[in-house]
């Protein structure tokens, strides 16, 4: 199983991205996928999640109204579409596949990605 996470970058506080993990070696429809993140010295932190089927989604508060989780399929790849960034969105972020569910815990996930960097400057 392989997960790998693009997308990454600097940018400035209240600009965009669009974060896209790329599944193999797994049937990915049959898994709920989830995003995390992770700062320096800081516990991974939930973000978003999203059912096998792409119609159910979880947020965090702290990321409600502005990120936009999404799936294709199609194409075995998971989104992020992040708006209005901050400075405090700044870390590492991670995807994650689960058989089960699409929880927010992060030790209740599967298989994980390597990570992509996100920086925010103010």
């Amino acid at each position: 199983v392989q997960l790998v996470e693009s997308g990454g970058g600097l940018v400035q506080a209240g600009d965009s991205l669009r974060l896209a993990c790329a599944a193999s070696g797994l049937a990915f429809s049959n898994y709920g996928m989830g995003w995390f993140r992770q700062a320096p010295g800081i516990e991974r932190e939930f973000v978003a999640a999203i059912s096998w089927s792409g119609a159910d989604t979880y947020y965090a508060d702290s990321v409600k109204g502005r990120f936009t989780i999404s799936r294709d399929n199609a194409k075995n790849t998971v989104y992020l579409q992040m708006d209005s960034l901050k400075p405090e969105d700044t870390a590492v972020y991670y995807c994650g596949a689960v058989l089960s569910g699409f929880p927010r815990k992060a030790d209740e996930y599967d298989h994980w990605g390597q990570g992509t960097q996100v920086t925010v400057s103010s």
